[in-house]
């Protein structure tokens, strides 16, 4: 045979040829150095990693011929060793355990091993994957194997030792072999090149040294293959066109326009890898390979056997964008991918979605920096130092001592109750033991910069400037940050601290504080109502009704009562309460109303909430003036118009038509009170947002 593979050429000959296997050639050469052989030697581990070339070997050193005994340097001249290497030993039989496994072969051992061996000192039986065989075979080698003749060596070789029954492995000396490192394999594989001169670049080499996966017999095949195409020089630029690889460079170039959040461009970018055969599976392997590699790199690992490449070669940019929480959500979703992509309706869709995904990593907060971040502030809030760890995976300066520094000192005052939202029915238990600070009066804030109430309980309210970019306090250094939360600027604090004073005064009774934590917009209008006041007989289709403030009230219904007012708001009057319908009927308008609502309601439910969202009516000849609240009921009302005019008219008993106007609020006049500087550093931290 003129060509013979790489795998089988360079199979090892002696115990120091053993590639990764240092351990199990130094037991065996002093195994047979001293003269201890066992009977049943068991060699278990990944595949390819040399444990038939091992068992070839010590068949050679138990019957080299060169001495007067078994020697750890088997000769390979002699006829001994030359007929074991090429597997026409008599002496030596090697036996697929897959293609034996049945109880007859077994006999067949049993009866071949009464006989001694015919030119060598032992006979050696090498059963290979022997986890192959059936429980009935293992049976009956179990007293063949524990006392065999002196002459008789039992080897076997398996890739599953957890299906080797205990009973079998009791009985043998078991070596585990171990996976070869990279540089070893890519040290066999230069050799292996200086045999064939063949020139090669270290990247190429490195490249299958990894992709062998610490199997030798894995590393040769594909080796041989590289060489098939490479001319006689092995190059990294090949081996990507040819295999149809990515290349570093390349997931460089797409990782940044991810980094840069350019999405049409990355979903270009990876539409290119595809016309160009790279498999959706292989990319996603690739991608996951490359961000691990990143991970690596942040937590500062650099060994280029771990990272499959020099870590100079990868993109500082990416390496900047992301911090290591959102490098690792990253990762987990290319792995996640990869298992649930058998089971998807398109593998292009779920890879060009996750590419997309990607454009975005950078402003992904998890829960365990929301966590971090609301931990700080509640330790800062109630006096505890702050803790300096970092919470978004970047280093935190060590001047938490700021935080301490803004803090004024503290009075024997009684404390400041803690902040309650009557919306949420939740209050802020971190809050109730913090003592109350002295401050400077509190400055009044122009009536343009203040929140709306929406209701009697938010008449007393926080106010600090209203928004974040009104604002003007600093975070201390130490406080948590958010990289999604970073294009809001921050600005110095003026505000000053809050004392007991100006919760509750001498002027006025204490009134309940507004949970300062609120600022996502305006709050909810109030839903609790006061009893209204007696009604007429006329109006007794509402009689006990209680109108929520902010939405409609009709004519004879009272608003809530104000709870923090002296004196309660009065109804708006109704004019032309009665009025003579075309057949001369009396009638109110508020019966008007109840009629034509109640009517709509059978037939046209947003009609009769279009009718009931209008205001006080006047009644002038046929046409009747109201007003809605916002733009959008004025809409809303028209939109239903032809079908409210037809009920009202059919109520009077002649056409009628409505002119629809937006009424005017008026803000209320509300009450100052200065946000404590503690409250106002966390919603300078939150922006708002959380």
């Amino acid at each position: 045979m003129s060509y013979e593979v790489t795998a089988t050429r360079r199979r090892p000959q002696q115990f120091d040829n053993l590639v990764g296997q240092e351990f199990v050639a130094e037991t065996l050469k002093n195994t047979i150095k001293s003269g201890k052989i066992a009977h049943a030697y068991l060699f278990t581990g990944p595949r390819g990693c040399g444990k038939t070339s091992t068992a070839r070997i010590l068949a050679k050193a138990l019957n080299c011929q060169s001495g007067t005994g078994p020697t750890e340097h088997p000769c390979g001249q002699c006829p001994a060793c030359q007929e074991i290497a090429k597997g026409a030993s008599l002496d030596v039989i090697e036996i697929d355990g897959a293609s034996n496994t049945s109880v007859e072969n077994i006999r067949r051992i049993k009866d071949e091993i009464m006989f001694p061996p015919s030119n060598c000192r032992y006979k050696i039986y090498i059963i290979d994957e022997v986890h192959m065989l059936t429980t009935s075979a293992f049976n009956a080698l179990l007293k063949t194997i524990e006392e065999p003749p002196e002459y008789v060596i039992f080897i076997f070789a398996t890739t599953e030792l957890q299906k080797v029954p205990a009973t079998i492995k009791s009985r043998c000396q078991q070596f585990n072999f171990r996976l070869v490192p990279v540089e070893k394999v890519k040290q066999c594989l230069a050799e292996a090149c200086a045999e064939m001169n063949i020139t090669y670049d270290d990247e190429a080499l490195f490249w299958i040294a990894r992709e062998s996966t610490g199997s030798m017999r894995d590393a040769y095949t594909l080796f041989d293959q590289v060489v098939a195409f490479s001319d006689g020089h092995i190059t990294y630029d090949k081996i990507r066109d040819k295999l149809g690889l990515v290349g570093i460079d390349r997931l460089n170039t797409i990782f940044e326009l991810c980094a840069d959040s350019k999405t049409d461009e990355v979903l270009n970018a990876l539409d290119g890898f595809l016309q160009a055969g790279v498999s959706i599976e292989q990319l996603i392997s690739t991608c996951a390979d490359y961000l691990r590699s990143l991970l690596l790199i942040k937590n500062g690992i650099t060994r280029e056997a771990l990272l499959g490449n020099n870590v100079e070669r990868y993109s500082k940019k990416v390496l900047g964008a992301w911090n290591t929480i959102q490098t690792e959500r990253a990762l987990s979703l290319y792995l996640t991918l990869y298992r649930d992509i058998r089971y998807s309706l398109s593998p292009r869709y779920e890879m060009e979605l996750l590419f997309s995904r990607m454009c975005w990593i950078k402003d992904y907060v998890s829960p365990a920096e929301v966590k971090k971040a609301i931990d700080q502030a509640q330790a800062l809030l109630s006096g505890a130092p702050v803790s300096n760890t970092p919470v978004s995976g970047t280093p935190v300066s060590a001047a938490v001592s700021a935080a301490a520094a803004v803090k004024a000192p503290v009075q024997p005052q009684a404390p400041v109750q803690p902040a309650v939202n009557p919306a949420a029915g939740m209050s802020f238990s971190s809050m109730q033991n913090i003592p109350a600070e002295p401050a400077p009066a509190a400055t009044p804030v122009p009536p343009a910069s203040q929140p709306v109430s929406n209701g009697p309980l938010e008449s007393q309210i926080y106010t600090s400037q209203q928004s974040s970019t009104q604002t003007n306090s600093s975070i201390p250094n130490g406080m948590p940050t958010f990289s999604a939360l970073s294009n809001v600027p921050d600005t110095p604090d003026t505000s000053g601290g809050m004392n007991e004073s100006d919760v509750s005064s001498d002027n006025g009774p204490e009134v309940p504080a507004e949970n300062p934590f609120n600022y996502g917009g305006e709050l909810p209008p109030e839903q609790s109502a006061s009893p209204a006041e007696p009604v007429t007989d006329s109006q007794d289709s509402f009689e006990g009704t209680y109108a929520p403030e902010g939405s409609f009230a009709p004519d004879n219904m009272m608003p809530p009562e104000d709870f923090d007012s002296a004196e309660p708001e009065q109804a708006p009057v109704q004019t032309n309460d009665f009025f003579t319908t075309p057949d001369g009927r009396q009638m109110s308008i508020a019966q008007l109303r109840g009629t034509a609502t109640a009517n709509l309601s059978v037939n046209d439910g947003l009609a009769a909430i279009a009718l009931q969202g209008t205001g006080l009516w006047q009644i002038e000849g046929n046409r009747i003036k109201t007003t809605v609240k916002s733009d959008f009921e004025k809409l809303s009302f028209q939109k239903q118009s032809a079908v409210i005019t037809n009920a009202v008219s059919a109520a009077i008993g002649q056409p009628v038509y409505f002119d629809i106007s937006v009424e005017q609020k008026k803000a209320p006049v509300q009450q100052v009170i200065t946000v404590p500087e503690k409250v106002q550093l966390v919603i300078d931290i939150f922006k708002g947002r959380l």
